[in-house]
C-alpha cells in the first residue's frame, strides 16, 4: 500500500466520551505539526459523542468520523481505524487523553533524525476534571523486546511509528491489546527509542478498563502464554518481574 509520506494518521477509538472528546480533538488541533488526520471510530455511543465529533469534523476536514455497525470494543475500533489510515505514520490517542502542542512535531523529527521505526514519550496524569496530578510516567531512552517483556512502559498515547518499517499490524482483541501489539512489533525491529519529555496527558477515571488490578494480571499472563507463546516457566518469570516493577512504581 502507498501511504501519504508526510501524513500522521491518529487512531482514536470512542465510546460514550461526550465529556472528554472535545478536549482530545482540540489538543490535536493545537499541534504545531499540521499534516495529520484524526480517525475517530465510534463504538455505538449513545451519549451525544457522535454529534460532538461531527460538529468538529464539519469545521475541520482533517477529522474523520466513522461508526461501527455492531458493538466491537477498543481493539477492533483501533484496527478498523488503522485500515482507513492513509498516513505513513501512526499515532494513538484515546478519546479521553490529551496531547501537548509539540507532540507530533518533536516525535516526527526525532523519528526521522534517528532513522528508527518506533518512538514513545513521557506523559503526565490528569484526573476526571482535567486537573494535573503529581504523577508523571517517565520512559527509558531505549527498549527492546526482551526488556518490554518485563512490563509495558510505553504509554499508548505517546506512540508514533513508521509503517514503512513496522509494516501492517493489528491489535489482538484481548486485554492490554496495545502491550500485545508492541511486543509483536518488537519481534520485527531491533529497538524503539523514547523521549523522556512530557508530550501527553493520560487521564485516570473511575471507569478505566485497566482499573481492576487482578484482571490485568490475568491479561498479562494471557499475553505471555497465548499471544507471545512463551513457555510457562518464562511467563511466570516475567510476570513476577512485571509485578515487582509495578509495586516499585507505587
Amino acid at each position: 500500500m502507498e501511504w501519504n509520506q508526510e501524513l500522521v494518521s491518529i487512531i482514536t477509538p470512542m465510546y460514550n466520551a461526550g465529556r472528554y472528546i472535545g478536549e482530545a480533538i482540540e489538543s490535536v488541533q493545537r499541534q504545531t505539526y499540521p499534516n495529520w488526520e484524526m480517525i475517530i471510530m465510534d463504538d455505538l455511543s449513545d451519549d451525544g459523542s457522535a454529534e460532538i465529533v461531527q460538529e468538529y469534523a464539519k469545521a475541520d476536514g482533517r477529522i474523520r468520523y466513522f461508526r461501527e455497525t455492531v458493538k466491537s470494543g477498543v481493539a477492533k475500533g483501533r484496527n478498523d481505524a488503522m485500515k482507513l489510515a492513509g498516513g505513513r505514520y501512526l499515532a494513538f490517542l484515546d478519546s479521553d487523553d490529551l496531547w501537548k502542542p509539540k507532540k507530533l512535531e518533536k516525535q516526527l523529527s526525532f523519528l526521522k533524525n534517528r532513522r528508527c521505526a518506533f518512538t514513545y514519550a513521557a506523559c503526565d496524569v490528569v484526573d476526571e476534571n482535567s486537573v494535573a496530578t503529581s504523577k508523571v510516567r517517565h520512559v527509558p531512552p531505549k527498549i527492546t523486546y526482551e526488556k518490554l517483556l518485563w512490563g509495558n512502559v510505553i504509554p499508548c498515547l505517546t506512540v508514533l511509528l513508521d509503517r514503512e518499517f513496522v509494516g501492517e499490524f493489528s491489535m489482538p482483541e484481548i486485554g492490554h491489546e496495545d502491550y500485545a501489539a508492541w511486543l509483536t512489533i518488537f519481534r520485527k525491529i531491533p529497538a524503539a527509542y523514547g523521549i523522556d519529555e512530557i508530550l501527553g496527558s493520560y487521564r485516570i477515571n473511575n471507569q478505566s478498563v485497566s482499573a481492576n488490578k487482578l484482571r490485568t494480571i490475568g491479561w498479562t499472563w494471557n499475553i505471555y502464554r497465548r499471544n507471545q507463546k512463551l513457555p510457562a516457566y518464562k511467563s511466570f518469570f516475567y510476570l513476577i518481574g512485571h509485578l515487582t516493577q509495578a509495586m516499585r512504581k507505587r
